[in-house]
């Protein structure tokens, strides 16, 4: 058995990969799923579709590489986070469509616990008190769904990130499990204790019978079903998305750090063995070890990236595929003084602002759609400044290198923006989907494929490094207009929550 396969199950699509023993993909599939916008604000999948989409490119990428059951060592899964799913024991229906790490519909429910639960969630969670977390979503459901808080309260439903969703359905419904990367984005994990809290279950009315087994992150999980690719194949490997790149990447002693351009922008930093506490509007969270000792990073959360561009692409329709963004960019020198801040969700970190608002500035008559599409693309790397500011001021050090991955990556003008607007070097890997290779590594590093940090570190390459270019002074400058166009969509005047 020479193969690992990663499963990525992101916020609009799944993506397989199989692997071999050097690391290169011998099979990938990739299909994207249906996107549901119920009422302003509120973002659903439909879990049924995950797992249907989710199967089907799994056997497809095994067909490419010519790979079957029997020769596959392991299984790795990561996963959009946060995105909550309730199903029914028994049946394995889901209750309801799966409800979004994006969704905002908990915000009155958020802004109504924070007197009383704000410092402790804080303090037991490293998180915020934020719509963006499961713990609200999975309240939400138990009260609005018709009878769901008697079955959970008679032990009949189950609560899983979208990772728990997959291993039940995997093993054919015999494994309730999560990971302590995705457990940690729960509001109801203390990342201290590395378990559940009663006290937090209490704070947010879930009861403690649907959460799932917490498991060290590189370890098997449970067997596939036989039909799924013909024989048992052990799941090895569990991350939440930010989290597995972080692995992908080899960010594994503190002050290491990677942005991953997806959806959102995620970087994380990793801070060492024991949590630290962020005073610049970041969140603590566990990071993943395949060597089953504690690990924690710091995280900055931007809701909106590289959906800027897809609503470009979908909503206002200024581009036809999100490659001709790159082109149009570099078809103006500027934008003109325009800035598209992106907060069609509110703003993430160091904002949290749930009720900020996106908008377009400085427009004039000469802007053009070349210039409105730079604007978009530049705001992935001003938010991207904003969170490694935050970053540097906790961890008492600027970052010296920025380690980049996501579908945005291929964009070589973003990625020589993200530099200049940073003044540090960013290094682009050959492979963008880290996120699929850190899940693959967990697995492989579980079950043998690949025995050594100094096994993985070979797997991995370096396609192009980008070093700053832009004066110091115009960096400032328009990083200055970008601080000025958030202050004009913020909900509430005052420093970041």
């Amino acid at each position: 058995m020479t193969y690992v396969v990663a499963i990525d199950q992101g916020t609009t699509g799944s993506t397989v990969l199989v692997l071999d023993r050097r690391g290169r993909v011998v099979g990938r599939a990739y299909s994207e799923f249906t996107q549901y916008y119920p009422k302003p604000g509120w973002v659903e999948h439909d879990a049924d579709e995950i797992w249907t989409v989710t199967l089907r490119v799994l056997r497809q990428a095994c067909r490419k590489a010519g790979v079957r059951g029997r020769d596959v060592a392991a299984i790795g899964i990561t996963n959009q986070r946060e995105t909550t799913v309730l199903w029914d024991r028994h049946t394995g229906k889901p209750i309801h469509r799966a409800v979004v790490w994006q969704d905002r519909r908990t915000v009155e429910r958020c802004e109504e616990l924070r007197p009383r639960g704000a410092d402790l969630v804080r303090r037991k969670t490293g998180l915020v008190l934020d719509p963006y977390f499961s713990g609200t979503k999975i309240a939400w459901l138990l009260e609005h769904v018709r009878g769901a808080a008697e079955r959970a309260g008679r032990g009949e439903l189950c609560f899983g990130t979208v990772d728990s969703w997959l291993v039940w359905k995997l093993t054919g419904g015999t494994t309730h499990v999560t990971d302590p990367t995705n457990a940690s984005r729960t509001l109801l994990y203390d990342i201290h204790a590395r378990a559940w809290d009663d006290e937090l279950c209490a704070l947010l009315h879930v009861p403690r019978s649907v959460l799932p087994e917490v498991r060290p992150s590189s370890g098997v999980f449970g067997h596939t079903a036989a039909d799924v690719l013909g024989a048992p194949v052990p799941i090895a490997g569990i991350a939440g998305d930010q989290q597995a790149a972080l692995f992908g990447h080899g960010c594994v002693v503190p002050g290491t750090a990677k942005n991953t351009y997806g959806t959102g922008c995620f970087l994380l930093m990793h801070t060492g063995d024991t949590p630290v506490a962020s005073k610049h509007g970041l969140l603590t969270t566990v990071a993943c070890d395949a060597q089953g000792q504690p690990a924690y990073a710091f995280e900055g959360s931007v809701f909106i990236a590289g959906a800027a561009i897809q609503w470009l692409r979908d909503g206002v329709q200024l581009i036809k595929k999100a490659a001709d963004s790159e082109a149009l960019a570099r078809a103006v020198d500027s934008t003109l003084g325009v800035y598209l801040v992106p907060a069609f969700v509110g703003l993430g970190a160091p904002y949290w602002d749930a009720e900020a608002r996106g908008a377009f500035t400085g427009l004039t008559r000469g802007v053009t759609r070349a210039h409105l599409v730079r604007a978009a693309l530049e705001s992935l790397a001003y938010q991207t400044r904003d969170v490694a500011d935050a970053m540097a001021a906790d961890a008492g050090a600027p970052l010296a290198l920025l380690e980049v991955d996501g579908g945005a990556c291929a964009n070589g003008f973003l990625m020589q923006f993200q530099s200049d607007i940073l003044g540090v070097p960013i290094a682009r890997p050959k492979l963008l989907e880290v996120t699929a290779l850190g899940a693959a590594f967990l697995a492989g590093l579980a079950t043998g494929v690949w025995r050594s940090s100094a096994d993985v570190a070979r797997a991995r390459a370096i396609d192009r490094r980008f070093k700053p270019r832009m004066p110091p002074a115009e960096r400032e400058a328009l990083y200055r207009g970008w601080q000025d166009a958030v202050r004009r969509t913020r909900s509430q005047v005052g420093p970041p929550a």
